[in-house]
């Protein structure tokens, strides 16, 4: 998540489902989850909902999400929602696009707000292949910001499977081996 690893390295399994009505979605999504010395949460659950008009020339998506961490200890405090906007366009065989979120009590903070922006890009360099990059910055009122990027191929093996393969890092190594770069490789089933 944002360049840090939510298993301490492990593999995850996760899974979702979208509802979509016009330019209305809404969804949900959980997945494993792993914290360095918290043997209790297990679980994170993410609701969201939200509108992705096209106007101007681009693609839009401003939306709410919510998100819930199953067996957290007491006094934890890691749920949170975020706002988000953003936008993509096409130029030429890539497409390229900017997100924001913001949080006014973000994950295991106690009252910090927090922001997340990201620049990213995509370009499919030949059939069934995609590459794709991002990097992103998080702020955090407390001082605990970060910078982080990943590059990746994405090879659709099927219409409904696909195979990523993405380097992730961040700027800050000193924060714990959750932030450290590392190589992970994932497949996408979608029905």
């Amino acid at each position: 998540f944002r360049g840090v690893s939510q298993t301490e390295g492990d593999p995850a399994i996760s899974a979702g489902v979208d509802v979509t009505q016009g330019a209305f979605y809404a969804g949900a999504w959980a997945g494993n989850v792993s914290f360095a010395g918290d043997a209790d949460t297990d679980a994170e659950i993410d609701l969201y909902a939200g509108v992705r008009p096209e106007f101007a020339g681009f693609n839009w998506d401003f939306g709410l999400v919510s998100y819930f961490y199953a067996g957290q200890p007491d006094g934890a405090d890691y749920d949170y929602v975020e706002l988000k906007a953003a936008t993509s366009r096409a130029v030429g065989p890539a497409t390229l696009g900017a997100a924001i979120y913001w949080s006014p009590d973000f994950f295991g903070a106690a009252e910090d707000e927090a922001t997340y922006a990201e620049i990213n890009g995509a370009i499919s360099p030949a059939d069934k292949w995609t590459l794709s990059a991002a990097v992103g910055r998080q702020w955090v009122s407390s001082d605990f910001d970060y910078t982080t990027w990943n590059l990746g191929a994405v090879y659709q093996m099927t219409d409904h499977l696909a195979l990523d393969v993405r380097y992730f890092d961040t700027d800050e190594h000193g924060f714990g081996s959750a932030y450290d770069g590392r190589v992970a490789a994932s497949v996408k089933a979608t029905f």
